[in-house]
């Protein structure tokens, strides 16, 4: 079953394309707090991007799963990942929160029928222009 995930699903951890460029080229980093594992490779032309790195995600391919310091690594901001550091978020950093979209915690605006609000009155804000 993991193979035809594997061939037929991208969102599902990794392809087997991924996995055979991880098993030929990647060196692993490290993993974070959700099991994602990260991996690094020197790229084909060192004269624009050093290196490729990617995140193999531990199950669904979810990219708010990726820590604050991990998402820094992986978008080149810093070149140490914190497995190398003790990278401890700010207090001002909300930890991880899946989407909620769908779910009876998704945000809801004032005036939502799904609120359980009746509709907000429009207001006469608006006048048609008329030619003089």
């Amino acid at each position: 079953m993991l193979f035809l995930k594997q061939l037929f699903t991208w969102w599902n951890g990794q392809t087997l394309n991924t996995r055979f460029y991880t098993w030929r080229k990647g060196n692993y980093v490290g993993a974070d707090q959700f099991g994602n594992k990260y991996y690094r490779a020197k790229s084909a032309l060192p004269q624009s991007i050093k290196e490729r790195r990617w995140v193999v995600y531990n199950g669904y391919s979810e990219a708010s799963t990726i820590p604050t310091g991990w998402h820094g690594w992986m978008h080149h901001r810093t070149d140490v990942p914190p497995t190398a550091e003790s990278y401890v978020p700010h207090e001002w950093q909300k930890p991880f929160l899946p989407n909620q979209t769908g779910t009876p915690n998704a945000y809801r605006p004032k005036g939502s029928i799904l609120a359980g609000a009746k509709p907000a009155p429009s207001a006469a804000d608006y006048s048609a222009w008329r030619p003089e």
